[in-house]
């Protein structure tokens, strides 16, 4: 009996172990499937916040890319405002003058009720005024003469830089010649006299004169024993220097002056200095007025502006230009270098105009100054020929007479 109750245990046994290990199995094959299922939804997921991140950077970028590009506009309109701002200012500042000017002609009459038409005549009448004591400088030497004709050329010497400067000192009884070599340098030279200055070898001793501020450009003149020249590394700067010891006596800032080079062709040079009969002048070109030529009477003891001028002279194309007797003569060549022609003239007291007077062409010689000096005592033209420092002769005439082309 014991016998057969074993094996029906083992047999129910086994049954129950299989049962168990069924249901097992089935229940981990249910989990993987859920486990599997929730992976795919993940990665869906992980898809979609991949996609939205590269959306999200995109954007961003396309932001930034627009952000830049109104940055750069920002800029370019801020320059285009402090060009503005800067134009308004130089326009106030002239407006300030001339109103100083008017103020000071036209009596104040707080009680006294002014009509319109009355006050419009007082200052048109300031107006006149202003213009008729422009024309009145005089000096002591006759000034009613006007250039006729550039008659002859002397090539003097070749010393110094390609640009340069080299003149007389127009003072009475004064013989010295000065040359300024390059447009940035701080070392004149002084010879006795033109002979001593032609020699090759010179026997007298050149005088260097050690200056105390480099210069800029060939803009420069000698005047009574002073050297005037724009102040390198300044817009708009004029230093009188006493050739003496060398030191700096005075100096002064020309009123819209070094915004552009005075002549096209000689882009180094912004502020010409030149002396004529009426004493000391300095040239320069306006943006605020196309571009054109500014001349400007200058104070040869303080510096102090006594007029300024705005002329129909164009800067485009000129090399240089100087003064006769109060009337502005513009040279002018081509950017390759040939026969300089005067094809504009201005004259203060307004007794020529250009359409008078023909054009008038230099001596053959085909190439380009970089300056120009007018010697009225001598009536001849020191100027700087690609490193030859050359003369010209000139034929004056009355300013009333009118010459045929």
């Amino acid at each position: 009996m014991s016998g057969r109750v074993v094996p029906v245990f083992l047999l129910s046994l086994c049954l129950n172990v299989g049962s168990i290990q069924s249901q097992g199995s089935s229940q981990d094959a249910f989990v993987i499937q859920y486990l599997e299922r929730r992976l795919v939804q993940i990665e869906e997921r992980l898809n979609q916040c991949e996609q939205n991140t590269v959306s999200v950077t995109q954007k961003t970028y396309d932001l930034s890319s627009e952000i830049r590009g109104y940055l750069s506009i920002l800029g370019v309109l801020r320059s285009e405002m402090k060009s503005h701002m800067d134009s308004v200012s130089m326009r106030l500042d002239r407006m300030e003058r001339e109103l100083e000017y008017l103020e000071n002609k036209i009596p104040t009459q707080s009680d006294i009720e002014m009509e319109e038409a009355l006050l419009e005549q007082q200052i048109k009448a300031a107006e006149l005024d202003q213009l008729n004591k422009k024309a009145q400088i005089q000096v002591e030497n006759d000034c009613s003469t006007a250039l006729s004709q550039v008659k002859s050329l002397k090539i003097v010497k070749k010393a110094g830089d390609i640009y340069g400067s080299w003149f007389k000192d127009p003072s009475e009884q004064s013989a010295k010649v000065y040359l300024l070599s390059g447009i940035h340098n701080d070392t004149l030279l002084e010879y006795a006299s033109l002979q001593s200055f032609a020699e090759r070898t010179t026997t007298s001793p050149v005088k260097a004169i050690q200056l105390p501020f480099h210069w800029q450009g060939t803009g420069h003149i000698v005047y009574n024993g002073f050297l005037y020249y724009h102040k390198a590394d300044t817009p708009n700067q004029i230093v009188k220097v006493d050739l003496l010891n060398g030191t700096a006596v005075d100096s002064t800032l020309l009123p819209g002056a070094g915004r552009l080079p005075v002549y096209s062709l000689n882009p180094n040079t912004y502020l010409d200095l030149a002396v004529d009969e009426l004493g000391l002048w300095a040239i320069h070109a306006d943006p605020e007025f196309g571009g054109n030529l500014v001349i400007t009477k200058l104070d040869k003891g303080t510096l102090a502006v006594e007029y300024t001028w705005d002329t129909q002279c164009r800067s485009r194309d000129a090399e240089g230009a100087f003064l006769m007797c109060g009337t502005l003569y513009v040279v002018y060549n081509t950017h390759y270098g040939g026969r300089s022609t005067i094809q504009c003239l201005y004259d203060i007291h307004d007794t020529i105009h250009s359409n008078e007077s023909p054009v008038m062409f230099f001596p053959k010689r085909y190439t380009s100054h970089s300056s120009i000096h007018y010697h009225p005592g001598d009536k001849q033209l020191y100027a700087w020929d690609d490193g030859y420092q050359t003369i010209y002769k000139v034929e004056t005439r009355r300013n009333d007479q009118v010459i045929s082309e």
